[in-house]
């Protein structure tokens, strides 16, 4: 008699487990500052953006894609020249964050990695463009006005980038 209600009691246990684990990977977290692209095996990249906490989904057929959507640094070094054929040795840093509504269409088009992917050439293609207007004087002494441009043209260039793309 104990030994039939030890056996059942391992079943029940082993079933608990088993629903458990099935019920574990179901579930996923989304961190502060992070947000998820549900990656469906069927149905492709779905369009929702889920928030911060604990979310379902469906076991072996969606995966969840983190993004961090809190604002970065990144440093970009480039070796252009001035107005006057000088050579200037700048690093721009900049500060990033991905769209919140875009990032479905920014996994599909880009992926991930899309800081690495991306920064790069549109940082150095404005820094080459907005120092050669400037000889290498006039880049210390408006050290304001030169940023200000390159801030403005960086915006720009990005969200042309973003239009092209349909990000």
């Amino acid at each position: 008699m104990a030994a039939r209600a030890f056996n059942r009691l391992i079943w029940l246990g082993a079933g608990i487990a088993g629903a458990a684990g099935v019920v574990n990977t179901a579930l996923y977290n989304v961190d502060g500052g992070k947000r998820a692209v549900i990656f469906d095996r069927f149905a492709g990249v779905k369009d929702i953006v889920t928030g911060e906490g604990t979310h379902f989904l469906i076991p072996w057929v969606q995966r969840p894609i983190i993004f961090d959507i809190r604002s970065r640094p990144r440093s970009v070094p480039t070796i252009t020249g001035s107005k006057d054929l000088q050579n200037v040795n700048i690093t721009l840093r900049i500060l990033f964050r991905p769209l919140t509504e875009r990032l479905p269409q920014m996994y599909t088009n880009i992926g991930v990695d899309y800081d690495e992917r991306v920064l790069p050439s549109i940082v150095n293609e404005v820094l080459k463009a907005v120092v050669a207007q400037f000889d290498a004087s006039e880049l210390i002494t408006q050290r304001e006005f030169v940023s200000q441009k390159i801030t403005d043209e960086l915006t720009r260039r990005s969200a042309q980038f973003v239009r092209v793309l349909g990000i």
